[in-house]
């Protein structure tokens, strides 16, 4: 009987925990918001992208690099495109514009449908003697003909709808931090807009090929290799859009 009755006391006990740490989160956030009331939402400081926390330098697989051979009495810089200095983003430090250009539509619609129905009925007339001892517990009310009797409705009925249309246009200059042994450029590029309370931002990543800038320092981001492109925004306008800390709770604990 003991595990038995430790099981609802770890059960009890894990809750609290997850409750706990939700709620010291939750007032976390609500003391800094408490504390800058009446306040527009303070704008990131520069900082150098590879100091912050998560930063993670990018490891894929390079061939074996080529070394260059440089002619003697030759003006033809190997790698440039012009006669003279290339002045786009080659090192690292160095800056170009991304142009996000997204336009994306899709529609799926599913309906699924289940029904199912269980009957089970067991007669026991003689269950090891044990039939006469539930006569004298329930009198009137045990019958060996129909001693065991099982039964079990069930439906389900889904239905989802997915109607998206994306549009989004918008130009954001990156930094390259890092690159790789066959040349290709790791780059990271953050803009924030302060407009009223709201600040919206948007973040770019990913590799690049020299060979895919554009003379005007310019690349799509369509030519991003394991790119990250998030657009959104913070602020009371985005606060007022979520639920509140206690419905999320329940909708992640709530099994049902």
């Amino acid at each position: 009987m003991k595990p038995i009755n430790r099981l609802p006391n770890r059960l009890l006990r894990t809750a609290v925990a997850v409750a706990a740490i939700a709620l010291l989160s939750g007032c976390a956030n609500l003391v800094d918001r408490v504390a800058h009331i009446g306040e527009a939402p303070p704008l990131a400081s520069i900082e150098n992208p590879t100091k912050q926390p998560d930063y993670r330098p990018v490891s894929l697989p390079m061939p074996h690099p080529e070394p260059v051979i440089r002619q003697a009495n030759s003006l033809w810089r190997p790698g440039a495109r012009a006669f003279f200095k290339d002045q786009r983003a080659a090192r690292v430090g160095d800056i170009l514009t991304v142009k996000v250009e997204i336009e994306d539509e899709a529609k799926v619609d599913n309906t699924t449908t289940r029904t199912r129905s269980n009957t089970e009925e067991a007669d026991l007339t003689n269950f090891l003697g044990y039939e006469t001892y539930l006569e004298r517990i329930l009198p009137n009310a045990v019958s060996p003909e129909a001693l065991v009797g099982l039964g079990s409705d069930s439906s389900s009925t889904g239905q989802g709808t997915v109607d998206r249309k994306e549009e989004i246009e918008l130009e954001v200059a990156a930094l390259v931090t890092q690159i790789l042994p066959n040349g290709n450029l790791v780059i990271s590029g953050r803009q924030e807009v302060r407009v009223n309370f709201e600040v919206r931002e948007l973040l770019v990543s990913g590799v690049v090929r020299p060979e895919d800038i554009t003379r005007e320092n310019t690349i799509m981001h369509s030519q991003i290799a394991e790119a990250r492109i998030a657009y959104g925004g913070r602020g009371q306008l985005t606060d007022v859009q979520q639920p509140r800390y206690g419905q999320q709770l329940f909708d992640v604990i709530m099994p049902f």
